[in-house]
C-alpha cells in the first residue's frame, strides 16, 4: 500500500516523474551507499590503510551486485534496519559476506551518516541534472515566447484591474528573469552542497589515527565520487542540505506565478491564453464545455506542498552537539520529496510553455473593454507640462469619471474638456489615447533579457 501522490500508480507521474524516482527511491539510494563503501575501500586501499586486495575485493563484491549477479536480501535490511534505526549496518553485514575475509574491511573509520550523507549528496548530484535540463527547456520556451510576442500589447493588471499597457512578450520576459537567477542560484550552490561527509563517529577521524591517513582518506573519497573535500565536517551544520530545497521551492515558487498568472489569464472573461489543447484535458464530468488548465493546477499545489519540505529542513539546521537526535531525520522526507515534486512541476512546466495558446486578439480586444481608461496617465503626463501635474491629475481623473458614468470613450470626454484639449491638440490626443504608444521601456527589456542567448 502506498501513501502519497509521489508513489501513486494513480498520481505520480502527475506530480513527479519516472526519472526522478529512478534517482530517490529506495533502491538508488543503497546502491549509492554502496558505491560510497566501495570508494572508500578502493582510496583506503590505494592509501594502505587497508589491505589494497582488500579494497580490490570489496569493489568486485560491490561490481556483482551492480550487474545482478548479486541481490540485497531486502527482507532482512528491512527488519534489521527496523531494529538498528538505520540502514548501513544491515547493508554492510551482506556486504561483508560478499567480500570473504576482505569482509572486514568494509566501512573501516567511518559511521552510519558518513555513508547515507555522502550518498544523499549524489542523488542530490544526480537530482540536479534533472532539474537543470529541463529548467533549461522551460527557459528556452520563455526566451522564444518573450521574442515572438515582444509588441504585443495587452492589459496590464494591478490588484486585478487593468493598470497600464504592456505587451505580452514583457510578461513572458519577467517570467523568464526569475528563472534566470534561479539557474544561477542551482549554479552556485554546488560547490557549497557537492561535499563528501567521512568523519567518523564525533567527526574528527580519530578512528584513523593522528597521522595523515585521516585527511588523506577523505581527500581520496571524495576524489572517488568526484566531490568536493571539505576543510572540516560538516554532519551537524545542514546548511547546504537546506539550502539546495530553498532553491527548489524559490524555483516551484515562481513556476507557480507563471501558473497562476495562465490560469487567470485563461478564465472565460479573459480568454487570452490556454494550456495546449489535447482531446479530453482538463473536461469536466458534468460541463462539456470545460477545459480545466490542469497543469498549471498540478503546478500551483506542488508549489505549496514544496514550501513545507523547505520549512522541515530549516528545522533540521538546529541540531544538538557532533550527533543530532532527531532533526536529521526529516530530510529523509524532505530532500526526496522536494527533488519529487521540483521535477513533476518542471515537467508540467515544459508541457504548458512548449505549446501555451496565446490569443492576441483577445489580448488586443480587453485592453480597449475600457474604451481608453488603461492610458489615463499618458494623458496626465502628457498635459503635466502645461498644468502641472497635480492640475493634470485632477482634470484626468473628472475625465475618468465621466467616461464611466457616461459610458464613452475617454478620447470623446477629452475632446470635450477645453482645459485638455486646447493645450494638448487633437492629434496629440489622439497619439497619447492609443496604448500602443505608451509601453515605455517594455520591448526594449524584452531586448536586455533575450541578448546573448
Amino acid at each position: 500500500m502506498v501513501i502519497g501522490v509521489l508513489d501513486s500508480a494513480i498520481f505520480a507521474d502527475m506530480f513527479g516523474t519516472p526519472a526522478m524516482r529512478g534517482i530517490f527511491g529506495d533502491e538508488a539510494f543503497l546502491d549509492r551507499c554502496v558505491e560510497v563503501e566501495a570508494a572508500l575501500a578502493r582510496a583506503q586501499g590505494r592509501l594502505g590503510i587497508i589491505p589494497a586486495e582488500a579494497g580490490e575485493a570489496i569493489t568486485r563484491a560491490v561490481s556483482e551486485l551492480a550487474n545482478g549477479r548479486r541481490t540485497l536480501d531486502l527482507t532482512r535490511l528491512k527488519k534489521e534496519t527496523e531494529t538498528v534505526g538505520y540502514p548501513i549496518l544491515p547493508l554492510v553485514r551482506q556486504l561483508a559476506e560478499w567480500a570473504g575475509d576482505y569482509g572486514r574491511y568494509i566501512h573501516w573509520g567511518a559511521t552510519t551518516q558518513d555513508i547515507m550523507d555522502t550518498a544523499v549528496v549524489l542523488q542530490i548530484r544526480a537530482g540536479l541534472r534533472l532539474i537543470e535540463d529541463d529548467l533549461a527547456a522551460v527557459r528556452g520556451y520563455l526566451a522564444e515566447l518573450a521574442l515572438r510576442y515582444r509588441d504585443t500589447p495587452m492589459a496590464g493588471r494591478t490588484h486585478l484591474q487593468h493598470a497600464l499597457p504592456v505587451t505580452f512578450g514583457y510578461k513572458v520576459a519577467v517570467w523568464l528573469s526569475a528563472l534566470d537567477r534561479h539557474a544561477d542560484r542551482l549554479r552556485e550552490l554546488r560547490p557549497r552542497v557537492l561535499l563528501v561527509q567521512f568523519g567518523g563517529a564525533a567527526g574528527t577521524l580519530a578512528s584513523l589515527g593522528a597521522g595523515r591517513e585521516c585527511l588523506e582518506t577523505r581527500a581520496a573519497l571524495a576524489g572517488e565520487l568526484e566531490l568536493g573535500d571539505p576543510p572540516i565536517t560538516w554532519h551537524v551544520t545542514r546548511d547546504g542540505i537546506a539550502e539546495t530545497v530553498q532553491v527548489l521551492a524559490l524555483l516551484l515558487g515562481s513556476l507557480g506565478k507563471i501558473a497562476f498568472d495562465v490560469m487567470l489569464m485563461s478564465a472565460t472573461e479573459f480568454g487570452e491564453a490556454a494550456e495546449p489543447f489535447v482531446a479530453g484535458r482538463g473536461s469536466s464530468s458534468t460541463m462539456p464545455q470545460k477545459r480545466n488548465p490542469i497543469s498549471c493546477e498540478l503546478i500551483l499545489a506542488a508549489a505549496k506542498v514544496l514550501r513545507q519540505q523547505a520549512g522541515l529542513v530549516l528545522d533540521a539546521l538546529v541540531t544538538d552537539f557532533e550527533r543530532a537526535t532527531g532533526p536529521w531525520h526529516v530530510e529523509w522526507v524532505a530532500v526526496p520529496e522536494a527533488f519529487g515534486y521540483a521535477a513533476g512541476a518542471l515537467r508540467q512546466a515544459r508541457f504548458v510553455l512548449g505549446g501555451l495558446i496565446v490569443d492576441s486578439d483577445r489580448m488586443a480586444q480587453n485592453l480597449g473593454m475600457t474604451h481608453g481608461l488603461i492610458v489615463a496617465e499618458a494623458v496626465m503626463m502628457g498635459l503635466a507640462p502645461h498644468t502641472g501635474r497635480n492640475e493634470a491629475h485632477d482634470l484626468v481623473y473628472d475625465a475618468c469619471r465621466r467616461a464611466i458614468e457616461t459610458d464613452r470613450p475617454l478620447l470623446e470626454v477629452l475632446r470635450e474638456t477645453p482645459a485638455v484639449a486646447g493645450p494638448l491638440g487633437a492629434e496629440k490626443l489622439e497619439a497619447l489615447t492609443d496604448p500602443a504608444n505608451y509601453l515605455g521601456a517594455a520591448p526594449a527589456m524584452v531586448d536586455r533579457m533575450l541578448a546573448g542567448r
